[in-house]
C-alpha cells in the first residue's frame, strides 16, 4: 500500500512538473539571398562574429534545405507544405501578381497561438497582399512591420517593378511614410529589440518572426560597412560583405536585447537563408554549384543553425537532411502543439539536438510544372528533371573587376530575371533530360551519373511522375492593372483581388 502510494506521488510530481513547463520563446531569424560561402565559419574573409558565435555554439545544420527562390521557402516553412502542394512553386509572387499563400492553410503563427505564442514578424512577407486576407496580420501575427513584396530600395522603402513605382512599407495594416532615408536594416533591429523588450512574459511565450531585408538587392549599404573590406577590389562585392556583416550586427543587437531582458535562458534561435546566394548581385555559394534560382546545391543547400541555452549538446555539426517545410512541425514540436498529418514536412527536432539519424531519406527541391523543372533526393542520390536553371557553373568570389565577365546580371526585383528563356522550356516533362549526382561523393555536382546508372534513373523518375499527381498547378504571374500603387496613393496595398 506504501509502495503504491510512494508510485503515485511521484507520477503526480513527475505530471505536474511536465504541466508546469513553460514554451520557449522562438526567435526565428531568416537572411535574404545569404549564399553558402557569404559566413565566416565557411569563408573566413566574411566578417560575421555574431552568428558564428552563435552557430559554433549551437548546432549548425550542415544539410538544411531550402527552395531556389524566396516565396516557394517562405511558404514551406509557414505551412509546413512543400510548394508544389500549394501552387507556390514558381518563381516569387510579383509585386502585380493576384495570389498568395492560399488561404485555406493554417500557418505557423495561427498555430502557436493555440499554445499561447504572443507572434510577431519584423521584415520581408512575400507571402501575397493583392488581398487584405492574405497580409500577416490576417495570418496569425500580433503585429506586423516591413514589406510585402520580394525587395525593395533599403532607403526609400519603394518598389519599382518594371512599370510601376510606389511605397512598400508599413506599421500592421497602415503605410509608413516617415522613415525615407533610414537603412532598413536599423529599422528592423530596432523593432524587434522593442517587440523584445516590451514582450511580458506572462502574458505567454513570444514567438519572434524576423525575416531581414539583407543581403537582398538593391546593393546597398552605409558606408563604414563597405569600408570593412577594404581588400575587396570588386566593389559589387564590398558592398555586399558590408551588407552581411551589418546583418550579422543586427543579430547581435537582437541576441542582446534577449539577454538584457532575461530571456535569452528561455529562447530558441534558429537562423536558415531563404535560397542560395544570388551571384548575379555578387553572392557566393562556392564550392557548390549554381546560384540563387537553380536547382543547383548552390541555390537550395542553404546556411542555418539552431542556438539555445536550453540544448544539452551544441558546439557540433549536424549532417541530417532537413527541409524548408520541416520547419513548421519542428517548431510546433517545441511549442508542444499537434501537427497536421496530412503536411510534408517532419518533424526533426528531438534528432537534431540529440545528434540523431535524420527522420528523412528523401525529399522534393521543388516541381515547377510551368519550366518543366524538378529535382529530388533519394538518400545520397539527386535526379534533376529538365533545364536546372541559368546559372549552370561554379562560381569563385569575384575579385578584381567590378562583374564576372560572362555573368549576366539581375536588374529587376526577382522574377522577371529568374525566368527561363522562352525557347528553354519545354512545352511537356523532358523525362529524357535528367541529371544524377551521388552527393555523398560528389556533393559540388561535378559528375553526372545518369549515363552509368540507369537503373537508379528509372526508379527515380518513377518517384518523380508519382509527385507529379499531386501537383497543384503553379501561378503564372500575370500582371493585373488594377495593382497599380497609383490607385492607392502611390502605396504597393491590398484591395484589388
Amino acid at each position: 500500500m506504501k509502495m503504491n502510494m510512494l508510485f503515485l506521488i511521484v507520477i503526480a510530481a513527475s505530471l505536474a512538473q511536465t504541466c508546469s513547463a513553460k514554451p520557449p520563446n522562438i526567435v526565428f531569424i531568416v537572411a535574404d539571398d545569404l549564399g553558402w560561402n557569404d559566413v565566416s565559419w565557411h569563408n573566413p574573409a566574411m566578417k560575421t562574429p555574431n552568428i558564428e558565435s552563435l552557430a559554433r555554439n549551437g548546432i549548425i545544420l550542415n544539410q538544411s534545405y531550402v527552395q531556389p527562390m524566396c516565396s516557394p521557402s517562405r511558404s514551406a516553412w509557414l505551412s509546413g507544405y512543400y510548394p508544389y502542394h500549394t501552387g507556390m512553386q514558381h518563381t516569387v509572387i510579383m509585386a502585380y501578381a493576384g495570389y498568395g499563400l492560399p488561404l485555406n492553410i493554417t500557418t505557423l503563427p495561427q498555430k502557436l497561438k493555440q499554445a499561447g505564442y504572443r507572434t510577431h514578424i519584423v521584415g520581408k512577407w512575400h507571402q501575397g497582399f493583392c488581398n487584405w486576407r492574405y497580409t500577416p496580420t490576417y495570418r496569425g501575427f500580433d503585429s506586423f512591420l516591413g514589406y510585402y513584396i520580394g525587395a525593395e530600395d533599403h532607403y526609400t522603402h519603394e518598389v519599382y517593378d518594371g512599370r510601376w513605382n510606389g511605397l512598400d512599407f508599413r506599421f500592421n495594416e497602415k503605410p509608413l511614410r516617415t522613415f525615407n532615408g533610414t537603412y532598413g536594416n536599423y529599422i528592423f533591429t530596432q523593432r524587434a529589440r522593442d517587440i523584445i523588450k516590451t514582450h511580458k512574459q506572462e502574458e505567454g511565450p513570444l514567438f519572434l518572426y524576423l525575416p531581414f531585408q539583407n543581403v537582398h538587392d538593391p546593393l546597398q549599404v552605409p558606408k563604414q560597412y563597405e569600408d570593412l573590406y577594404p581588400n575587396i577590389r570588386n566593389r559589387p562585392r564590398r558592398i555586399f560583405s558590408g551588407m552581411v556583416t551589418i546583418l550579422d550586427e543586427a543579430i547581435g543587437n537582437v541576441t542582446s536585447a534577449l539577454k538584457e531582458t532575461g530571456m535569452y535562458d528561455d529562447t530558441i534561435i534558429i537562423f536558415t537563408t531563404d535560397n542560395g546566394g544570388q551571384v548575379r548581385n555578387s553572392g557566393n555559394n562556392w564550392p557548390l554549384r549554381g546560384s540563387k534560382t537553380t536547382l543547383w546545391e548552390g541555390g537550395t543547400r542553404g546556411v542555418a543553425f539552431v542556438h539555445s541555452p536550453l540544448l544539452k549538446k551544441t558546439g557540433f555539426v549536424y549532417d541530417g537532411m532537413i527541409h524548408a517545410a520541416d520547419w513548421f512541425p519542428s517548431i510546433l514540436s517545441i511549442a508542444s502543439v499537434k501537427t497536421d498529418d496530412a503536411i510534408d514536412g517532419v518533424d526533426f527536432w528531438s534528432n537534431v539536438i540529440n545528434n540523431k539519424t535524420s527522420s528523412r531519406n528523401s525529399f522534393v527541391y521543388n516541381i515547377d510544372d510551368i519550366f518543366k523543372n524538378g529535382a529530388i533526393r533519394d538518400g545520397n542520390y539527386k535526379l534533376i528533371v529538365g533545364n536546372p536553371g541559368h546559372l549552370n557553373d561554379w562560381y569563385p568570389v569575384p575579385k578584381l573587376s567590378n562583374h564576372q565577365p560572362g555573368l549576366p546580371l539581375c536588374k529587376d526585383t526577382e522574377g522577371e530575371c529568374a525566368e527561363l528563356p522562352d525557347e528553354a522550356i519545354p512545352r511537356s516533362w523532358p523525362f529524357d533530360k535528367v541529371k544524377l549526382f551521388d552527393l555523398s561523393k560528389d556533393p559540388t555536382e561535378h559528375y553526372d551519373l545518369s549515363k552509368s546508372n540507369p537503373t537508379k534513373v528509372q526508379e527515380m523518375l518513377k518517384t518523380f511522375q508519382n509527385h507529379l499527381k499531386s501537383l497543384v498547378p503553379g501561378n503564372p504571374n500575370k500582371r493585373d492593372p488594377k495593382a497599380n500603387p497609383a490607385f492607392f496613393n502611390n502605396t504597393w496595398s491590398p484591395g484589388w483581388c
